[in-house]
């Protein structure tokens, strides 16, 4: 990710998310002096980053406040980072991005995006740089967890599923997922011995679970009000339409009115 921010000696940075300091401290070491605000939402993770980051000989500015809508009062900066997932990009982080700048953010539940802000600071936008996984937004709803959504509800939907869910554990696909269908959460994984398995929800009342056997055939099961496997096989669907594009091909503009993802381009691309 701080390849990706392309910051430079002389850069004033903005970081959201101190934590331990850690990155701050990188930023610094690569900025200079003077050159690094950063936010934290802790008000003792904030004052023990301060203390750990004055001891290590580093002039960091560390202030207190929600990331997601604090003002430093030092803006703009050449580059913003967050080091923690969000579902939709702050537009406060835009407006205090210089035009030109650089922001580097977790996406969601999977992947990061860099984004430029346009010259006239109207706008941001930029590619998927990889599948850097955070913790979310203090505050973010993460729903409810597979074994309980399951527990819930019984099974009440068998069925066979023709398609091999062991591509579920290639990146790319699960990625054309993530964008397509936002709220259904996927996890693949190699059982005891030949098996192999898939879990999905939506973190609300709906579940699938999917079984293959050593024979490579696969057994479905569903609960809950919705067909979870019919919502996956048609995101899969799209994404093969469109040419199975890598996760590299996605890219997002972000504007005061909201942000879109786009395949290829932002103008005249293939919606996601």
């Amino acid at each position: 990710m701080l390849d990706s921010l392309m910051l430079e000696p002389g850069h004033r940075a903005l970081e959201f998310g101190t934590g331990t300091g850690w990155n701050a401290a990188l930023l610094a070491h690569r900025a200079g002096a003077g050159m690094v605000s950063t936010v934290e939402v802790d008000a003792d993770l904030a004052a023990a980053a301060t203390r750990r980051l004055a001891a290590a000989g580093l002039d960091v500015t560390v202030h207190a406040g929600d990331g997601n809508t604090v003002r430093t009062g030092s803006a703009p900066f050449d580059r913003v980072i967050a080091t923690y997932a969000v579902e939709d990009i702050p537009w406060a982080w835009i407006e205090q991005t210089a035009p030109g700048g650089q922001l580097v953010v977790p996406w969601g539940r999977l992947g990061h995006v860099a984004l430029t802000v346009a010259d006239n600071g109207k706008s941001a936008t930029g590619w998927v740089q990889g599948l850097g996984l955070f913790m979310p937004s203090r505050g973010t709803d993460q729903g409810r967890a597979f074994h309980t959504v399951r527990d819930a509800s019984e099974a009440t939907r068998t069925m066979p599923f023709e398609r091999d869910p062991r591509r579920l554990s290639d990146a790319h696909l699960v990625f054309a997922l993530r964008v397509s269908h936002p709220d259904i959460r996927i996890t693949a994984a190699a059982a005891v011995g030949d098996r192999f398995t898939v879990h999905l929800h939506d973190g609300a009342s709906s579940w699938a679970a999917t079984d293959t056997g050593a024979d490579g055939t696969t057994t479905a099961y569903e609960g809950g009000p919705r067909h979870l496997l019919a919502e996956l096989r048609a995101g899969w669907e799209h994404w093969e339409a469109r040419g199975a594009p890598p996760l590299w091909d996605f890219g997002m503009t972000v504007t005061p009115e909201g942000q879109s993802l786009w395949i290829t381009a932002p103008d005249g691309g293939a919606p996601s």
